[in-house]
């Protein structure tokens, strides 16, 4: 503990935001130029390194915070990149997406405010990178092993890389054009510029891991032939099944699925597009959804220049304290406020969310081209309509962000490796791992499924979930390959919150 005291003098103090309109008129990241060392130190000493730091368990990947914290404080950032790169494999992408759940698991968040974690988590991660505390790890030796990973998201990456480093030869295979599955055209330049992203993947390059794109495991390469070909296959296709919103006029031109609308976007930023075919410039927009996927489109929408802008949520407005059916240090339903809806209260003075509402139907003009959306309030049990609450919205460009429901099953991947999906949609995989990914623990087990030397990674096993828990899966499917393919393993997975991971 660096000051015993520091948690009842120091405040919270979270690292600042650019102004909004500064950040509106370009997609820069909201952070950009923000990370300041001196207030990143000063709130790391708020950390009263707990004996039972309950943000390790609030982590899927069981960092070491109360350890790198120290560090921080004392500004020995190659100690603190060391722990936070013990347990995680792209901090730079945690620290800038995840939601955080260890600070609604520090001790702090009892009566007062939490460490800022994520902010300490980030500064830790770029100081690493400016201070060249991270290099590449080639290994000393091959194994003679190989193994295809199918899937370049946070759980192929991981998974590759951790197999990469000892000793196995690997190569990704990507069914886009570049490496980096929804990191790449899911996530918007402004909650992660791409450069993070590629400087990982030549980290990796200089390891040794070799990438595949423009491949279609399952369509343009049969998946039974690459299992044939590799000592083993790690499945990390993400879960792109999109829900649908089966409504009157849904086939009405100007209704698209939120991530096709993002990939877009994102496509650019990389300078494949000069403008985006669907934009929403000039237009009055609906997002119907009101998770993550919905405020990445909020965001994104707004930097193009909509007129209005109406976001759905089926789910009834949060409170602003922890419901008394979630304690600490479990992570809270509370009300939130994003990036984006910062960014639209900004501007037009309100949150653009309307809670407890669902669509009704589409109405579109004679060229059949959407123009409204007929909305209803619906009640908390059971989403039933209220009668006499319908409602129009005006409408020329509706975005769905309704979530996915596991793996796509379009793709002969499943077929051709023999695959089976469990209850939930996603592919079915060692009883073991399943379950304990299922009930919110660290994954553990051996996440085979399918025939021998089959595992199945992040959410196409585990369904829709954060980047944290694919980093997390990634990890502990590289252990299970290791095992597997050598009959004992040195590589760390994300298990019990008291077990300390080694370092690769």
């Amino acid at each position: 503990m660096t000051d015993p005291w520091g948690f009842l003098r120091t405040p919270r103090r979270p690292v600042p935001a650019r102004p909004v309109e500064e950040r509106l008129s370009d997609w820069n990241e909201v952070y950009a130029g923000q990370v300041l060392l001196p207030l990143v130190s000063q709130q790391a000493g708020r950390c009263m390194d707990c004996g039972i730091p309950f943000c390790h368990s609030s982590c899927p990947l069981g960092n070491l915070i109360p350890e790198w914290n120290t560090y921080a404080k004392h500004g020995d950032w190659r100690a603190a990149a060391e722990r936070l790169h013990a347990t995680n494999n792209f901090p730079e992408f945690t620290g800038r997406l995840c939601p955080a759940p260890c600070e609604d698991g520090c001790v702090l968040t009892i009566n007062a405010d939490p460490v800022t974690i994520k902010n300490v988590e980030q500064a830790i991660a770029d100081q690493a990178w400016e201070r060249g505390y991270a290099p590449p790890q080639p290994p000393q030796r091959l194994s003679g092993k190989t193994v295809a990973v199918i899937g370049s998201g946070p759980a192929g990456l991981a998974a590759a890389q951790q197999l990469t480093r000892i000793g196995h030869t690997v190569a990704v295979y990507e069914r886009a054009d570049r490496i980096g599955g929804l990191l790449r055209y899911g996530i918007p330049e402004f909650k992660m510029e791409k450069r993070y992203l590629d400087r990982r993947i030549d980290q990796m390059r200089a390891e040794g891991t070799k990438f595949r794109t423009g491949v279609d495991v399952g369509g343009d390469l049969d998946a039974g032939e690459l299992r044939r070909r590799y000592d083993a296959v790690v499945v990390a296709v993400g879960a792109m099944e999109r829900r649908e919103l089966p409504v009157v006029g849904r086939e009405l031109c100007g209704i698209h699925q939120a991530m096709d609308y993002l990939t877009l976007a994102n496509r650019v930023r990389e300078g494949d597009l000069p403008r985006s075919p669907v934009t929403a410039e000039g237009r009055n927009v609906v997002i119907v959804g009101g998770g993550d996927t919905g405020s990445d489109c909020l965001g994104t929408v707004l930097r193009q220049g909509a007129v209005r802008v109406v976001q759905l949520d089926i789910n009834p407005e949060p409170g602003d304290s922890r419901p008394q059916a979630q304690p600490w240090p479990t992570y809270p339903k509370i009300y939130r406020i994003s990036h984006a809806h910062e960014e639209a209260r900004g501007r037009e003075g309100t949150d653009p969310r309307l809670f407890s509402s669902a669509t009704l139907r589409f109405e579109g003009d004679d060229a059949g081209h959407v123009r409204a959306l007929h909305l209803t309030e619906v009640e908390p049990e059971g989403r039933r309509p209220r009668p006499g609450t319908e409602r129009v919205v005006p409408a020329e460009l509706v975005l769905l962000a309704l979530g996915f429901s596991g793996p796509e099953r379009r793709s002969g991947l499943m077929e051709q490796l023999g695959l089976t999906l469990d209850e939930r949609g996603n592919f079915a995989r060692d009883a073991a791992f399943a379950a304990r990914s299922a009930a919110g623990e660290q994954p553990g087990g051996t996440g085979l499924a399918g025939p021998d030397g089959v595992f199945v990674a992040g959410d196409a096993g585990r369904g829709q979930s954060l980047v944290v828990w694919a980093i997390a899966e990634g990890r502990a499917a590289a252990a299970a390959t290791d095992r597997y393919l050598t009959g004992s393993t040195v590589l760390p997975a994300p298990v019990a919150a008291t077990d300390r991971p080694l370092v690769v």
